[in-house]
Formats: C-alpha cells, structure tokens, sequence
C-alpha cells in the first residue's frame, strides 16, 4: 500500500474509539439480557464484531500490526444477522449425485412408467427424462436411501436451517425459490462430503490399539455463534 493510500493516524483513532464504544454498548446489553437470545445482545454482539475488524484492518494498514481479537464465526465466514427469535424458517437441502450406470437408471424409470400412465419419458427416453419420471415417483428421501438402486453416487450433501422474520406468502419466492436467502440468515448448517472422510483416516487410538471414529461419518455440522 503507498504512503498516500494509509490511513491517517485520526481514522486509526477513531476506530480505536469505535471498539471502546462498542465494548461498552456490549456489556451493557449483556447486562441487562432478558434470556439466551436476547436480541438486543445480538445486535451489541455483531457491532462489536464490526468495529473490531474495522480497527484491526486500519491498524494493519497504517502501523503492520495486528490486535489479538478473534471474532468468531461459521464455516462458511458469514456471520449470523437474522433475527434472534425467527417467526419462520426455511429448510434448504443440496445432494449432489453422479450418473454412472445410465442403464439402470433408465431402466428403473421404464419400470415405473409401465405401471403409471402420467410418467412419460420425455427428453427421447434418456437419462434426462428417467430422472423426471423417478422424482416424480419418489420422495427425495427414498432416493437418497435406494441411490445404488438407480445407478446413482453419491456426492457432497448440504442443509441449511435460515430464518426470516415472517412466513412468506403462499406462491411469494417460487420464481426464485433458492434466491431470497443468504448465507447471513443461516442459523445452522450441516454438511456431508467424502472430503471429511479423508480428513478423519487418521483416527486416534485408543489403548486397546483401536481406532475411534466420529459420532457422525462423514459430517461436519456447522453452527452460528450466538
């Protein structure tokens, strides 16, 4: 960074200012909290956390120094700022699968349209249209249970928890069903991948020689600071 484009020695003090100020809004609203997620904490809490990442960047900037504060934060970086006592909530869910027996596949969808008139295999019968026909069939759920029936893999797997202040109106987001949230409304997150599989090959052990393992294969939950 030029000498021209430092902060001046007054906005490092201000921000020093912003962070005493900030401090003392905080327990102040810790002090008088009305219960564990009192919302008035969360806003003090989120202040905190800005004007202490303003005044460390500054100071960095101006002196290469760093402060020792750590603001926590979920996986993904983003901290919560939605409501403290969602009136509503969103349950949002990716699962990731890959093709590799397109036969099967096919030939499972042929199985459910011989029996269900409403099931065509459009798109020239491929693997396109038995995907239609077998979601249509099934639920989700039992697809990702009966996945090697279908000529499916699995892949990575996520599930968001989002609040929102209120319950949409019936039909309000279905012209964008995935666009109205962001990672900042994520009260809690879960995520499966084989990646944490390889993470984890390395157990611990324990002293009968035997390899420990996590209470849940394969995952890694992701959870918001309070």
């Amino acid at each position: 960074m030029s000498d021209a484009a430092l902060p001046t020695v007054a906005e490092v003090r201000a921000a020093a200012e912003a962070v005493k100020a900030a401090l003392d809004r905080h327990l102040a609203a810790v002090e008088r909290r009305t219960g564990d997620e009192d919302p008035d904490v969360y806003a003090a809490f989120n202040e905190l956390a800005a004007a202490a990442e303003e005044y460390d960047e500054l100071l960095y900037d101006r002196y290469d120094e760093v402060t020792p504060f750590e603001i926590p934060t979920p996986d993904d970086g983003v901290p919560y700022t939605g409501p403290a006592e969602p009136a509503a909530f969103s349950v949002l869910i990716r699962r990731d699968y890959a093709v590799v027996e397109p036969p099967r596949l096919i030939a499972q969808a042929e199985r459910v349209a011989a029996h269900d008139r409403d099931a065509d295999l459009l798109h020239d019968g491929g693997t396109a249209g038995a995907l239609g026909v077998l979601f249509g069939e099934y639920e989700p759920d039992e697809i990702a249970s009966r996945y090697k029936e279908f000529g499916l893999e699995e892949g990575d797997s996520t599930l968001w928890i989002a609040a929102s202040e209120e319950a949409p109106e019936p039909g309000e987001w279905l012209d964008s069903p995935f666009g109205h949230t962001g990672p900042e409304d994520v009260l809690h997150r879960f995520d499966v991948s084989a990646v944490f599989d390889e993470e984890t090959d390395g157990f611990d052990e324990d002293e009968d020689g035997e390899e420990g393992e996590d209470e849940v294969e394969g995952a890694r939950p992701g959870l918001t600071p309070a």
